[in-house]
């Protein structure tokens, strides 16, 4: 009965970790969209600020990482966050490749699109990644803190 509790733990975990780590590459590849976003704050009235579709699953990466904070400890939390800043980087690498290659006349995205569309800038993505691992890493440790008391 142990095997299959240790079984579905792992099975859990890579769950987890599989989840945190597509929300951490689409908010790498889907950062250059923009959209509008109207709230309504009280003594100001309707507000509206664009921002990057980057956003969205973004706040899915701390949710994540909370909870394997919470069932697995902060070392195994610790170790998603670095497995996402090596799929960055990974991610990145492949963009890079991808990019630098040719597409044939008739390929339907021609170098030009693919280039507007995926030419990240390394620079963005490296800032992008130490804010990311700065807030992953304090968020973790914040988490184990605050579940303590």
């Amino acid at each position: 009965m142990e095997s299959k509790s240790k079984n579905s733990e792992l099975q859990l975990f890579l769950i987890l970790s599989s989840i945190f780590i597509a929300s951490l590459i689409s908010c790498n590849l889907i950062f250059q969209k923009f959209f509008t976003i109207e709230i309504w704050l009280p003594f100001i009235g309707s507000y509206s600020f664009e921002q990057s579709v980057g956003l969205l699953p973004y706040p899915i990466t701390f949710l994540v990482t909370d909870i394997i904070s919470e069932i697995y400890g902060q070392k195994r939390a610790n170790q998603v966050v670095t497995s996402g800043l090596i799929a960055s980087i990974f991610m990145l690498l492949i963009v890079t490749i991808a990019n630098a290659v040719q597409a044939t006349v008739w390929s339907p995205v021609n170098n030009e699109i693919f280039n507007s569309v995926f030419g990240l800038s390394a620079a963005a993505v490296g800032a992008s990644m130490l804010a990311y691992l700065f807030a992953q890493f304090v968020d973790v440790r914040l988490f184990q803190t605050i579940n303590k008391w």
